[in-house]
C-alpha cells in the first residue's frame, strides 16, 4: 500500500476521501485532558516541598531564583538532615551558574574549617587525589551523599569554593571559657578565626531566642551567655571569610545551617556591620505538617522559604555515626 500523500488535484473528482480514527476526537481529547487533569491534581495533592516569599505568598522557583541572581551573598540556609535543602542546593548552584558568569560566582560553606582550606584547596586544584582528601580531613558524616556533589561540580566547573567555619574546638573554647580565651591563640590559629575582639550583640532575637531554647537544658545565665558567645565565634567568622572572598560584581552563595541566617542575622548581621551596601537574599527551610500555605511563625524569617513536608525522610539521624 502507498503510503505517500496524493495531491487533491489528483484524485477523481467521485473519489471521497477517508481519515480513520479509531474512536472520534471527542472521545480522543476528553481522555487525553482526563489523563491531563489526573496527572496535574495528583502532582499537587502530594508536593515535595512548595517555595514562599518573606510575606508568605507561594512563588514558583523561576521566580526565585530570579531573586536570587540579583544578590551580591545568597545565604541558603538548610536543615542538615533534609534532602530537599540538599538537592535545591545543587539544583541552585547549576542554575546560577547559567545565568552569571563563571568568574563571577562563588561557594562559601560552613562545613569546612579554615584549618581545613589548605587541603582544600589542594584538592579542588588537583593536586592531590580524593582518596588522600577525604583521609586527611574530617568530614560531616553526611559529606558524600549531600556535600560532595556540590565540591565536585565547583571543581569540574573551576567554580572557587572555600570553607568559612571557626575550627569547632575554637567554638568549645569559647563556650567552656568564654571569648576572651580565645586570645590566648597562636598567630595562626588566630588566621583561622575573625579578627579579635569583635563585637557580640547579645540582645539579637536570635541569641535570645538560643538563650531561651537552651535555658529549659538547665544552664545557668554564665553558661548562657557563652553558648551565645560560641554561637557568635562561629558567625563572625563565617562573616568574615565571606567578605574576605568577596569581590565586585561577584555573587557568593553559602550554604550554612538556617539558624545562622534566618531573619538575616547570625553570619548576616555581621556582614551588615561591615558592608550595608551589599545586597543580601537569605533562604531558610521549613517543615510543616500542611503545605497547603506557609505557616505565620515561617513569615518574614527570609526572602525565600523552602516549606517542606514534616513527614520528609531524613538524610542521616543527628546523634549517630
Amino acid at each position: 500500500m502507498n503510503n505517500y500523500p496524493i495531491p487533491k488535484s489528483q484524485l477523481p473528482n467521485n473519489y471521497n476521501v477517508y481519515i480513520y480514527c479509531p474512536m472520534n476526537l471527542k472521545q480522543t481529547v476528553g481522555i487525553l485532558l482526563f489523563y491531563l487533569f489526573t496527572t496535574v491534581i495528583m502532582a499537587q495533592d502530594k508536593p515535595a516541598y512548595l517555595l514562599f516569599d518573606a510575606k508568605g505568598k507561594k512563588i514558583n522557583y523561576k521566580k526565585a531564583l530570579k531573586k536570587l541572581s540579583d544578590a551580591d551573598i545568597i545565604f541558603f540556609g538548610e536543615s542538615h538532615d533534609n534532602p530537599i535543602s540538599h538537592w535545591l542546593e545543587f539544583e541552585v548552584l547549576k542554575d546560577l551558574k547559567e545565568q552569571l558568569k563563571k568568574e563571577n560566582l562563588k561557594v562559601g560553606v560552613e562545613m569546612f574549617e579554615r584549618d581545613q582550606q589548605e587541603m582544600l584547596s589542594q584538592y579542588l586544584n588537583g593536586e592531590i587525589d580524593e582518596e588522600t582528601f577525604q583521609d586527611s580531613l574530617k568530614l560531616w558524616r553526611n559529606y558524600n551523599t549531600d556535600y560532595r556533589p556540590i565540591v565536585e561540580y565547583c571543581k569540574e566547573n573551576g567554580i572557587p569554593f572555600f570553607g568559612t567555619n571557626v575550627p569547632r574546638r575554637f567554638a568549645s573554647m569559647a563556650y567552656k571559657g568564654g571569648i576572651d580565651t580565645l586570645l590566648n591563640l597562636s598567630e595562626e590559629e588566630k588566621s583561622w578565626i575573625a579578627p579579635l575582639p569583635f563585637h557580640i550583640e547579645y540582645e539579637l532575637p536570635s541569641y535570645q531566642n538560643m538563650k531561651t531554647l537552651m535555658g529549659g537544658h538547665g544552664m545557668d545565665d554564665e553558661k548562657l551567655s557563652r553558648f551565645i558567645e560560641a554561637q557568635a565565634t562561629k558567625d563572625a567568622t563565617m562573616a568574615h571569610f565571606t567578605l574576605e572572598n568577596y569581590t565586585e560584581g561577584a555573587t557568593i552563595v553559602h550554604y550554612n545551617g538556617s539558624y545562622h541566617s534566618d531573619y538575616k542575622e547570625g553570619i548576616a548581621w555581621y556582614i551588615r556591620q561591615r558592608n550595608p551596601s551589599l545586597k543580601i537574599v537569605n533562604i531558610t527551610t521549613v517543615e510543616q505538617e500542611s503545605l497547603n500555605g506557609l505557616e505565620e511563625e515561617y513569615k518574614n524569617k527570609a526572602d525565600i522559604v523552602i516549606a517542606v513536608p514534616a513527614s520528609m525522610t531524613k538524610t542521616y539521624v543527628f546523634g549517630m555515626n
